[in-house]
């Protein structure tokens, strides 16, 4: 059983905080020197709490890359992107999880993070997980 219910924390407007939509622009900006290069918009989304049989909880997060208007995803080599998200200072991974560190208010704190592969979900949709592994409190 879940010590703490942190699924609360994470609504839309916290998330759009801590990982705001202009985050994709600036990203490209860096990248190909002109936002409009872009072919997706990125978003945070907060997918579950999970709790393994050592009593350690994660957090599930996801990066949603959706297609822009007249753009194409599946052309972006987005299956490459995990690596370059958790090194580029734009996307700011570990920046990031100090944020998602903070917002738990000392209910626990952020022991370690990880990015997986990318997932296709449409040609209009594709997600990297962020996994933010915890630790108690003392």
């Amino acid at each position: 059983m879940m010590a703490v219910d942190y699924k609360n924390i994470w609504t839309a407007e916290t998330l759009r905080g801590l990982f705001p939509e202009s985050r994709a622009d600036q990203f490209f900006d860096a990248l190909y020197g002109d936002a409009a290069e872009g072919a997706y918009d990125i978003s945070l989304k907060f997918m579950r709490q999970t709790e393994n049989a050592r009593n350690e909880t994660a957090l599930l997060f996801e990066f949603h890359l959706t297609q822009r208007p007249e753009k194409c995803l599946r052309c972006s080599l987005t299956y490459g992107l995990p690596q370059v998200f958790s090194r580029h200072p734009v996307i700011d991974v570990k920046g990031l999880v100090k944020k998602i560190d903070h917002r738990l208010n000392g209910q626990a704190r952020c022991r370690d993070w990880g990015i997986g592969k990318t997932v296709e979900i449409s040609d209009a949709l594709h997600v990297i997980p962020l996994m933010v592994f915890l630790e108690p409190v003392a």
